[in-house]
């Protein structure tokens, strides 16, 4: 789990009453970060031909969000150019509380494995180069609400 080493009196000044507004598009950026960092299987990289009629963006379509309670299934449909995810997240943020603990999940099996550099696409992986970003994202949604 990280640890986010924000100055909270000062972000609750400058934001005066929208910080609702901020917590809703810091997780969308999370989100929207994490999903487009993501990659998306390109069989002309691979050792192995890939099954018959495999598209690339299941690992995509998997992150998925919860408030105060993390998802932990999979999802079965493909997003490779992650709009569809980022949608349904950012609907699904919409939808939540401001307040409480937001968890964006990826449950797939191969999830660590692309974390910790499986795929060329994403050497650094996802989650790690999203929480060094995070309090950008943060002074970014401050910006946007003002």
């Amino acid at each position: 789990m990280a640890n986010f080493a924000l100055d909270l009196r000062a972000l609750i000044e400058k934001t005066k009453g929208r910080a609702d507004e901020v917590a809703r598009k810091s997780v969308i950026a999370v989100g929207t970060s994490l999903v487009m960092k993501s990659p998306v299987g390109d069989p002309s990289l691979w050792k192995e031909k890939p099954p018959p009629g495999y598209v690339g963006g299941r690992f995509r379509a998997n992150w998925q969000h919860g408030l105060n309670v993390a998802p932990s299934g999979t999802v079965s449909t493909v997003d490779s150019d992650g709009r569809d995810t980022i949608d349904s997240i950012g609907a699904r943020v919409a939808q939540a509380e401001a307040s409480g603990i937001h968890y964006i999940t990826n449950s797939l099996p191969y999830a660590q494995a692309l974390e910790y550099g499986h795929s060329t696409q994403a050497p650094n992986g996802m989650v790690g180069i999203t929480v060094v970003e995070f309090e950008n994202y943060v002074q970014q949604a401050v910006a946007e609400t003002k």
